[in-house]
């Protein structure tokens, strides 16, 4: 198994911990392919890669892009 390492950004000048990609996918129950995908286009605003390993602070919640305004409701009807 692949150890797990805490970083502290008080280090670095931050405030929160820095914890690694597949660890912050387990605590949301996500994949970590999905995390490090969404890591790699930009979707978190906190992940970083450090060498060849993705970190991200522990408090970044997971992002929902889903539309919930109701923009979308019954588009698939024709309009009569």
């Amino acid at each position: 198994m692949k150890n797990i390492t805490r970083i502290s950004k008080s280090e670095q000048g931050g405030g929160d911990l820095l914890i690694s990609l597949v660890e912050y996918a387990a605590k949301h129950e996500k994949s970590p392919v999905s995390a490090r995908s969404m890591a790699q286009r930009g979707g978190f605003k906190t992940a970083r890669k450090i060498g060849r390993d993705w970190v991200i602070e522990e408090s970044e919640p997971w992002p929902d892009r889903r539309v919930k305004s109701g923009k979308y409701i019954g588009f698939r009807r024709k309009s009569s």
